[in-house]
């Protein structure tokens, strides 16, 4: 049975939970990797997030199980230009369901709001990047599920210092 789940903009009250949950993410795809790629500061990340989503930078969309309140995942957008895309579009860093949620349509639910967001904001795509790795198998099968197509490339980054 599938949980009645409401999907809302983040409020003042989500950036804690919000910020574990970005940890928990973190921490899930450096278990997988066995690799630590990442630094996390939990009040850094509440603070960055309350930041960017004030200065109207980032979008993010909070799940909750409708009984009880308590938060199930959650899904995060930013805006990106490119000639390619005609322009705007959107691209999607992060998207978490709690691992007991998963397999309950709750990230499906997630992209439905973010399918609806993007139109609202005129955007023709949405872009998301998984890590080209198998154990991120199930991951792609989940935004192919969802109408994403892989289109060749690989994500590649590189440390601006001074």
């Amino acid at each position: 049975m599938i949980a009645d789940i409401s999907i809302k903009p983040v409020q003042e009250g989500d950036y804690h939970e919000l910020s574990l949950m970005v940890g928990a993410l973190l921490d899930e795809i450096m278990a997988v990797i066995d690799e630590k790629v990442f630094t996390f500061d939990q009040k850094e990340t509440e603070a960055r997030s309350r930041e960017l989503v004030a200065r109207g930078k980032y979008w993010i969309f909070i799940a909750r199980e409708s009984a009880t309140g308590g938060s199930v995942g959650f899904v995060s957008l930013y805006e990106s230009y490119a000639l390619y895309a005609e322009g705007a579009y959107g691209t999607l860093p992060e998207l978490y369901v709690r691992p007991q949620w998963r397999s309950q349509s709750v990230g499906n639910m997630l992209l439905q709001t973010v399918n609806a967001f993007g139109r609202e904001k005129g955007w023709n795509r949405i872009e998301v990047t998984t890590p080209p790795l198998p154990e991120f198998e199930r991951t792609l099968r989940f935004y192919e599920a969802n109408g994403f197509s892989i289109t060749g490339g690989k994500k590649l980054k590189r440390d601006v210092t001074p």
